[in-house]
């Protein structure tokens, strides 16, 4: 996400280097570039005048120090900017004390709102909580029935009512008291536009079930269209927050940067993939920091976290420190890192500087890691246990038991030695994000 405002942010701060005062010109040309980045991005005309004229006021004239460069001076205030423009802290929902809490979420017709519920629901659970998701769209063809099958898969209650939306709304706050229910998740019917009978039918589930959060599931993709959509959601039934759905597939993340100032409502949900796992709280701080190309560390760890045993990182920790990591822990650790997200996510986690930029020399694509465990599967044990024996016979031998090519042997190994270098690395470096909290390298 963000990979072309990224990579047009980043240019300009390259094109600073070596100068020794943010002055009124090289300001005004970065900042010129800066304004066409947001632009491109689809992000709203007047939030980018906004946000370039705050940039300017506080860049022009600054002293830079010794131990930074302009680039760099202005990657801070940029920085700053984006987490205020995004929300200076994490939006969180609002639980109750004395359940059930309830949270209802609107939107378009395919916006991923009924899926979004699903994943909703998932989180919850994970953190404790026994979540009941009620059908309340009633109007779409089979709604009903593709929340019932999402419930089935998350192993999640789902209520249903063969009657009107109010009603089976006002039911279901009975059924989630009777059953010790704490929180309850309101798929409320979309349209492909607003139209006046969407809006009235919102507002008496309103009236009726008195929610303590109103989230709007909105489609990053559309870009600008998500922000009027927010607002008119907005003025029409009033909600506490956004989710914003397929963030993964929004290279230009106009949505997430225009949202927040256009109605002053958090983002509080990313949607980052199809899995029904793939749902993050939104970090502003981490989200400014990944899109400058500083990565986002803690999200990272945080995510690891939930994928890996206790047991077996130690294990690994202690395979790399005694220099004991093979090409068998190699392909455990890939298989490992499927399950976390796509690869294109995860990379873009790291940051582009120090040690962490080497890594986009050693990235694998997603189709390539077939290739790369059958390359594995085709060595001996010895092989695996030892890459450093594998010579230019053994190579060949290889490349024609795995159906690939020499060339592509050759990568992999020089991709393993290059990993478990970098490993080692950034092993210390993580846990020292993790300790202090994630900030700019170069400001820390």
């Amino acid at each position: 996400m963000f990979e072309q405002l990224s990579n047009r942010l980043q240019s300009v701060v390259k094109k600073l280097r070596g100068q020794g005062r943010l002055t009124e010109e090289n300001i005004q040309e970065s900042l010129r570039e800066v304004r066409l980045a947001l632009l491109e991005a689809d992000v709203n005309f007047k939030v980018v005048k906004n946000f370039v004229q705050r940039v300017q006021e506080r860049a022009v004239g600054q002293e830079v120090l010794e131990s930074i460069t302009p680039g760099q001076k202005l990657v801070k205030i940029v920085h700053e900017e984006l987490v205020a423009l995004m929300g200076q802290n994490q939006g969180r929902l609002t639980l109750l004390p004395n359940p059930p809490t309830v949270i209802m979420l609107v939107g378009l017709q395919g916006c991923g709102k009924t899926t979004t519920c699903g994943k909703l629901g998932l989180m919850l659970r994970k953190n404790g909580h026994n979540p009941l998701l009620v059908a309340a769209d009633v109007r779409r063809p089979a709604a009903v029935e593709q929340l019932k099958t999402l419930c089935r898969q998350l192993n999640l209650t789902c209520y249903s009512a063969e009657t009107d939306a109010v009603g089976v709304c006002k039911q279901a706050r009975g059924f989630a008291q009777e059953n010790e229910q704490d929180v309850i998740i309101v798929d409320t019917a979309g349209r492909l536009h607003i139209d006046e009978d969407l809006l009235q039918e919102l507002k008496d589930i309103k009236r009726f079930i008195a929610p303590h959060e109103i989230l709007l599931a909105a489609d990053a993709m559309t870009g600008q269209e998500a922000v009027n959509v927010a607002r008119n959601f907005h003025n029409a039934v009033g909600i506490d927050g956004v989710i914003l759905t397929k963030m993964d597939g929004d290279a230009r993340g106009g949505a997430a940067l225009s949202i927040k100032e256009t109605i002053q409502k958090p983002i509080k949900f990313i949607g980052v993939g199809e899995k029904l796992d793939a749902l993050e709280p939104f970090h502003p701080e981490r989200m400014a920091s990944r899109i400058l190309g500083m990565g986002d560390i803690v999200s990272l760890v945080e995510r690891v976290e939930t994928t890996f045993s206790q047991e077996k990182a130690l294990e690994m920790a202690r395979k790399l420190r005694e220099e004991d990591f093979t090409l068998d822990d190699f392909q455990k650790q890939l298989q490992q890192i499927k399950k976390l997200g796509p690869l294109e996510q995860i990379f873009e986690m790291f940051p582009q500087i120090g040690p962490f930029k080497k890594l986009q020399g050693v990235q694998p694509q997603e189709k390539d890691l077939k290739h790369i465990e059958a390359i594995i599967n085709s060595m001996t044990l010895e092989e695996r246990r030892n890459h450093k024996i594998i010579s230019g016979s053994r190579r060949k031998r290889i490349a024609a038991g795995s159906g690939t090519s020499i060339q592509e042997v050759n990568r992999l190994l020089k991709q393993f030695t290059q990993t478990s270098q970098l490993m080692k690395q950034m092993r210390g470096q993580m846990a020292k994000k993790k300790g202090k909290g994630f900030r700019l390298p170069v400001f820390s």
